[in-house]
This record gives structure tokens, C-alpha cells and sequence, in this order.
């Protein structure tokens, strides 16, 4: 049995994780030689890639500001720079992931060290942004801040300030990513800061050293394993993310152009190698943030002398200056990160959106997309999709989270662990790049694995989504197994068991609550799915899940179509929050947002 699940595992990961990304390795590789030997163009190489100014430029084609006076109004456009496609994407990364660290620590720190009235509701506010609204929360906050937009009208109108706002292209996507990641910093510094042993604070306290020394000398180093980890998370969820780029046309960034040119590839049958090089980069960059944060943080000590930082917390009550920046400062920016969501909602709701901000209410949006045939077959094959991808991943989850905690093969076990949970850092663009271009070629093309036959890519998705969402099962299976002793495995096998019925009649039973809060981590996670739905589940109209059809609404230039798309997204976050509520209370398990 441990010999079938071993196999499983490694063939799941191989085939639909380690060799789809080689491919897309390979192919500009291949490419590149091929030109140096035989000195014949062949396909995109990568020399092109270093050379290719739609990539690289020394010289940003914009003004990061422009001023412009009508009347006696100002008009202030925040646009940004563009330095090309892959220092745009760097710069995008590493502004937001800057941001997120500074609003992410500050927070965390007064929630982790702070008592004070309303710290509960501060709390479910923090939560608010990670609450899943593809691609709709951007095209609020584009409207919330245009010149007619609802900042402009306090601004203008309310305050009579002759002074207009407008936030986009590079600029509008730091905004829009900067308010929807910042809480995955937050979540990871919080739970490293509720670990830190007191009796370290309290002994540098005692050999003077207080305030801000104590969090700098103290503190901060003991905490850096969970910035490190959600610095690292939201640098690479910032490369790939597409509902910026789309909402705010700014197209110059690797996410978008990995899409654009896969939905290209559909009029022609295959996908170039240019895709390939993209993917690569993405590739490269993510991974080697990602080992690098590994490496940095293996060389570290941040032994505790016990455990008790979670149970005896170090709180205190925040002086008069500490009660003013937090009711003042901390929670004014936690509201406004919080908007979008908000935003999200009262569009679904509200008859129109006006200039300024959305105008009635109405529940004919939702009783549009009821009837919406195409908003049914996306709703229907997005719930097929994630069911069916949810047994496949508790199946891959419990074989892959068993070898880990049980094979006596060290080796293997760390190599297992290491492919289950690294689907977290893989951009899933770069694994939508792998699969479009491995099987719509060689042996796979024209089977029932080439999206671009007449199958569909329906099971191409599923197979996707399992690999991308089984990271989220593995890691609550895994840490139910090490609650459970190896001695009761061992007494059922003294007995007479099989490994196999240890499993089903010991194991199993005793990760019930484990498996299942898994499972509803995973579906929910794989009906919220953009990257790899837009661009692999969008082949065939038939076929499309519901993200990709909330883009076409957003994108399609309909009537109604952000409150519809809106409509759609809030029909996720009820699901979202359901799960929540399942998995908190009932199941009594923690719900992980994102994490590493």
C-alpha cells in the first residue's frame, strides 16, 4: 500500500507538475541551439529574449505623474513607469511586496502585543481582503479612483478642493495588489509573533532594553520566519496576478503577456515558443524567491526556549499615543485595504454605477445570472470541475501527506513534501504555459488531454486544479498524522492488519475532520481558480468555468457587466464564507487563507 501511494504521488506530480514545466523549459532551449548550430531562425530563442525591447528597455515610455489643468481644476494622473515587461513585472513585485511587508508588520505587532476595545472587529476586518472576488475588486478600485470616480467627488465636490485623482496602469495595479495581499504578510508575522517565548522579551527587557530597541534587537528577528514566508508569497502571487493588468490595460507584464499570447495560440493550433521564454522567467523568478527565502531561513536559529508565547501572550494596553494611531492611522488603512470587497458587494447589489459611485438597489442581477445560460454553464462545470479535482486531491493528498510523515526513506520523504507543497510557489501561469504546450504536441496531441481537441480541456482543468490545490489538503492531513501516533498503526499490523486496512479501519477514521476540512479548502480554492480557468478552461466556450466567464462579463463590454460579474463574485465569497463558518466551528479547524 505505502508502495502504491508512493507511485501515485510521484506519477500525479510528474506528469502534471515537474514534466509540463521541463517542456516549457526545453522548447526556447531547443530552440536556441538549434540557431547557434545550424545558424537558421528557428522559432523564439532566448537570445531574443535578452534583446527583445517589448522586455527590456533602459528608458520608461512614460511619465510616472502628469499634471494637467482644466479651469481651475487639477488633474493629477498617477500612471507609473514602463521599463518593458519584465522589469515592469520586478518593479510591480517588489513595490507591493514593500508595501504589504510595512503595513503587514505594523498591524500584526498591535494585534499580537496590543489589548484594546474593538481589536475583534479589527481582526475580521484584516480578513476582508483575502475574501475571493477574481478580477472584480480591481475594476472597483479603478473606479473608485478615476477622475470620476468616488475619491474625486470627496475631493472636488464634497470638500470643494479643485483637485482631481486619477489612479492607473502601473500604478493602479500596485494600489489594487497592495489592498488585496497585504493580510497574507499580517497572517504569517501574527502567527510568528504568538510563538515567540516571552521569557526572551521579558530577559532583554530586563537588561534595559525597551520600545523600539526591543522590537528591532527582539521582536523582529524572531518573527522574520513568517515575514520572510509572506514576503515571499506575495512577490510571487504579485508576478502572476492578472486581474490588475486586465482591469487597468496595462498590459506590459509577464502575467498578461503568458495569457494574451495562449489565448492567441487558440486561432492556430499550438503555442510558440515565445510562451515558453515567458514562462521560463516567471519560472525562475518565483522559484528562485522561493528557495532563496528556504535557504535563508534554514540558516537561521529561531529555537524558543518553550512554547508558551501562544498561550501566555505578552499584551498590554496601548497609551494615549498608541490608542490614537490605531483608531486614527491603522484602522482607517485596514478600511480602506477593505473597499474593494465591500465594493464588490454593493455593486452586485445596486441598479447602476454612476460616475461617482453605484446608485438603488436591486436583486435583478442575481436573478440574471439564475437564468443566465451562460453564467450556468460556468457556475455548473466550475462546481463539476472542483468536485471532481477534490477526490482526485484527497486521494493525492493522503498518499502524498502519508509517505511524508510515515516512510522510513528519509530521502524520499523530504523529496515528497518538498513536490506536494511546491504547487504554492509554482505560478499557475507558468503551469497553464507547461500544459498547453506538452500536450497539444507529440504524443498527447489530439488525445483527450489536448485542450485543443475536440475533447475539450475540461480534463486538463481538473488535473490542474488538483495539482494546484492539493498543497492546501496535504498540509491539514499531514499535520493531522502528527497527532496520531505510529503505535496504533503498528498494534493493527501486530494484529494481523494490512497496511491498507490499517489505513481504512485506524488512519482514516482518525483524520476524518482532517480529511474534510482539506477537501473544503481545496474545492473552494478550485472554484476561485483564475489562472489556469482563463487561459486552459477558456478553449471552449462549452466548457468555461466560472472565472473565465465572470472576464468575458468584465472584458465583453456589456451592459451590466461589472454588476453581473459582481453578482457572480459574491456567490464565491458566500461559498467562501460557508466553508469558513464549516471549518471554524463545526469541524473545529483552522481555516488557512494562503500561507506557505
Amino acid at each position: 500500500m505505502l508502495v502504491f501511494m508512493i507511485i501515485f504521488a510521484l506519477v500525479m506530480f510528474s506528469l502534471f507538475l515537474i514534466l509540463p514545466l521541463v517542456e516549457t523549459i526545453l522548447l526556447p532551449i531547443t530552440f536556441t541551439i538549434e540557431r547557434l548550430v545550424s545558424g537558421v531562425k528557428t522559432g523564439y530563442s532566448l537570445i531574443e529574449l535578452f534583446s527583445d525591447p517589448r522586455l527590456f528597455r533602459t528608458y520608461s515610455t512614460t511619465e510616472p505623474v502628469i499634471v494637467a489643468q482644466i479651469g481651475n481644476t487639477t488633474l493629477v494622473n498617477f500612471i507609473g513607469w514602463d521599463f518593458g515587461v519584465i522589469p515592469n513585472t520586478l518593479i510591480i513585485a517588489s513595490i507591493v511586496t514593500s508595501i504589504t511587508t510595512l503595513l503587514g508588520l505594523v498591524v500584526a505587532f498591535v494585534m499580537a502585543r496590543y489589548e484594546f476595545r474593538g481589536k475583534l472587529i479589527m481582526r475580521v476586518i484584516a480578513y476582508i481582503p483575502l475574501l475571493m472576488t477574481p478580477f472584480v475588486n480591481a475594476y472597483v478600485i479603478k473606479k473608485l479612483f478615476s477622475f470620476d470616480g468616488l475619491f474625486s467627488y470627496i475631493i472636488n465636490t464634497v470638500l470643494g478642493i479643485p483637485l482631481k485623482i486619477n489612479v492607473d496602469r502601473m500604478f493602479g495595479v500596485i494600489l489594487t495588489q497592495s489592498m488585496a495581499f497585504w493580510p497574507i504578510i499580517y497572517l504569517n508575522i501574527y502567527s510568528s509573533m504568538m510563538m515567540i517565548d516571552p521569557s526572551l522579551e521579558e530577559q532583554a527587557e530586563n537588561l534595559g532594553a525597551k520600545g523600539f530597541k526591543l522590537f528591532r534587537s527582539i521582536t523582529l528577528p524572531l518573527s522574520l520566519p513568517g515575514l520572510a514566508a509572506g514576503a515571499a508569497v506575495v512577490f510571487i502571487f504579485s508576478m502572476e496576478d492578472l486581474g490588475g493588468p486586465i482591469a487597468y490595460g496595462f498590459h506590459d507584464v509577464l502575467s498578461y503577456s503568458i495569457y494574451s499570447n495562449i489565448k492567441a495560440a487558440q486561432n492556430i493550433g499550438e503555442v510558440g515558443a515565445y510562451v515558453g521564454a515567458l514562462a521560463i522567467v516567471l519560472l525562475a523568478l518565483a522559484l528562485s524567491i522561493f528557495f532563496g527565502i528556504k535557504k535563508y531561513v534554514s540558516l537561521k536559529q529561531y529555537a524558543m526556549l518553550s512554547r508558551g508565547g501562544r498561550w501566555m501572550p505578552r499584551v498590554r494596553k496601548p497609551g494615549l499615543v498608541g490608542s490614537l494611531i490605531i483608531y486614527l492611522v491603522i484602522l482607517p488603512i485596514m478600511l480602506f485595504t477593505a473597499m474593494p470587497q465591500i465594493g464588490v458587494f454593493v455593486t452586485a447589489f445596486s441598479v447602476r454605477w454612476s460616475r461617482a459611485y453605484p446608485e438603488g438597489f436591486t436583486l435583478d442581477h442575481f436573478a440574471n445570472i439564475l437564468v443566465n445560460p451562460e453564467v450556468l454553464s460556468g457556475l455548473t462545470n466550475s462546481l463539476r470541475y472542483a468536485a471532481m479535482a477534490t477526490a482526485l486531491i484527497i486521494v493525492l493528498s493522503l498518499s502524498s501527506a502519508y509517505v511524508a510523515a510515515r516512510s522510513k526513506l528519509h530521502t524520499l520523504n523530504e523529496v515528497i513534501d518538498l513536490i506536494s507543497t511546491s504547487p504554492l510557489a509554482i505560478p499557475g501561469l507558468a503551469i497553464a504555459s507547461g500544459y498547453i504546450i506538452m500536450f497539444t504536441s507529440g504524443l498527447f496531441k489530439d488525445t483527450f488531454l489536448d485542450p485543443l481537441s475536440s475533447y475539450g480541456p475540461w480534463l486538463l482543468v481538473v488535473l490542474a486544479y488538483t495539482i494546484r490545490r492539493s498543497p492546501f489538503a496535504t498540509r491539514v492531513i499531514y499535520a493531522g498524522l502528527q497527532q496520531i501516533h505510529v503505535a496504533y498503526e503498528e498494534a493493527a499490523m501486530n494484529l494481523g492488519a494490512s497496511r491498507l486496512r490499517t489505513l481504512a479501519t485506524i488512519i482514516v477514521p482518525l483524520l476524518g475532520l482532517n480529511v474534510l476540512s482539506g477537501a473544503l479548502l481545496a474545492f473552494v480554492y478550485s472554484v476561485a481558480e483564475t489562472s489556469v480557468s482563463v487561459t486552459i478552461g477558456a478553449v471552449a466556450a462549452g466548457q468555461k468555468p466560472l472565472t473565465a466567464v465572470m472576464l468575458d462579463f468584465l472584458t465583453g463590454g456589456r451592459l451590466a457587466g461589472l454588476q453581473l460579474a459582481a453578482a457572480m463574485a459574491v456567490l464565491i465569497v458566500v461559498t467562501q464564507l460557508l466553508i469558513i463558518l464549516v471549518t471554524n466551528i463545526f469541524l473545529k479547524q483552522r481555516y488557512a487563507f494562503i500561507g506557505v
